[in-house]
């Protein structure tokens, strides 16, 4: 079944900002440690998943879990702005099926995306079983994306009051990666965002000069990005700092 809303109909074109590609062996070096927790715990988050269960994907964009739940029935929900095969093509906030129909729940990097978060929690609720769990991971720090359908960051606390306002009880929440993981998402930025050229007016010696320390800085960016990346996964270090992201299991009380 696939149901198309009017705000599917008026943003169905592409809007994602495609960042500059990177070359495969800059991909390799960087392993970026965020996608490699988001991936463990959603992994997790599967294993717990009795055969049979009913498992909704909100906002599942390209799907990249859905192999995870192969032992589950898996349905999917987006308006379709990247271009993937849903089973429910609508808003999340209007979600065209009946009360309590879903055991598990995944909402991965979508709440920062919703001009409404508040209702699209409490129709998510509304959605899942008593007794069923949701898993959100949501950022903290992170840069503007798929623009300009990028609304908000969120604190734990304000992350807390959202699930509770809509009806969840908030079973765990934790930071999704190391502080390591954040200083290396900063020093990638300092490598993808810092300038290659200098402007002219800087006249020649000046305008050297800073070719070599903006060279130098570039360089130095890719190389600590990809070490802080390495030992975030090796020790996910959270005594002080913050996360790129937060990490929830919410559930619905039976």
């Amino acid at each position: 079944m696939t149901v198309r809303s009017d705000l599917t109909r008026r943003l169905s074109r592409p809007v994602a900002t495609p960042r500059r590609q990177l070359p495969e062996w800059k991909k390799r070096w960087f392993r970026n440690s965020s996608r490699q927790y988001l991936a463990r715990y959603n992994r997790t988050f599967a294993k717990a998943t009795k055969p049979g269960m009913l498992v909704l994907d909100a906002g599942a964009g390209r799907a990249p879990y859905r192999g995870f739940f192969k032992h589950a029935t898996y349905e999917s929900a987006d308006f379709k702005l990247l271009q993937a095969d849903q089973t429910y093509i609508c808003d999340l906030t209007d979600i065209p099926v009946e009360d309590g129909r879903y055991d598990r729940v995944l909402l991965n990097q979508v709440l920062e995306h919703l001009p409404d978060p508040a209702s699209a929690l409490r129709e998510l609720y509304r959605v899942t079983k008593p007794g069923g769990e949701l898993i959100c991971t949501v950022p903290l720090f992170y840069e503007e994306h798929q623009k300009p359908y990028d609304f908000f960051r969120y604190t734990q606390f304000g992350l807390r009051k959202l699930f509770s306002d809509a009806g969840f009880s908030v079973q765990t929440m934790e930071w999704m990666e190391g502080y390591f993981g954040t200083v290396g998402y900063q020093f990638e930025g300092m490598h993808r965002h810092l300038p290659r050229t200098v402007p002219s007016g800087l006249g020649r010696w000046r305008a050297g000069r800073a070719r070599v320390l903006l060279g130098a800085a570039r360089g130095l960016g890719l190389l600590l990005a990809g070490l802080f990346y390495r030992l975030d996964q090796e020790w996910k270090y959270t005594r002080t700092g913050y996360p790129k992201n937060f990490m929830i299991i919410a559930g619905k009380p039976r």
